[in-house]
């Protein structure tokens, strides 16, 4: 809960809030695997979409959509980018985000969301236009008419 008390103070009309995302810190080395009903490839530019319950997991976390592209680096010898949309909702224990959209950088471990973002931590939420996640340092940022509710653990 200090956590997220620590954004809380913010004033009512912030367009901006950095936040704590996961528990864990991820490794964007891990292996990354997907699954889903569908997988389609496209041998001319690279890219795997996989439709139908799509589930990306990489370490602890977890991002799911109805649709993922997968757009390969140049040379084609590892995933590059990972495209979420419908549905999309992204779970780094203990928290989760959904929205409209997803780009998850692996290299990085950069995760940006836009589109009706909602984290839930805890019993608390905060809504937002876009929020960046970086999975190797375990933060956030969302921005974009922020709207917080902060609840304690007891209700």
């Amino acid at each position: 809960m200090c956590a997220v008390l620590a954004f809380g103070a913010a004033p009512a009309g912030a367009q901006e809030a950095q936040v704590a995302f996961g528990a864990v810190k991820a490794d964007p080395s891990l292996p990354v695997e997907v699954t889903s009903e569908t997988l389609k490839v496209n041998q001319e530019d690279g890219s795997a979409e996989f439709l139908g319950n799509v589930v990306v997991v990489q370490g602890q976390m977890r991002l799911s959509a109805d649709r993922v592209l997968v757009i390969y680096n140049e040379d084609r010898s590892g995933i590059e980018r990972l495209e979420a949309s419908d549905n999309v909702l992204l779970v780094s224990p203990p928290d989760a985000a959904e929205g409209d959209w997803a780009e998850y950088t692996i290299d990085s471990g950069v995760v940006v969301m836009t589109g009706n973002v909602l984290l839930s931590q805890g019993p608390s939420t905060i809504s937002g236009d876009r929020m960046v996640a970086n999975l190797a340092d375990g933060t956030a940022t969302m921005s974009g008419r922020v709207k917080t509710i902060l609840k304690s653990g007891g209700d």
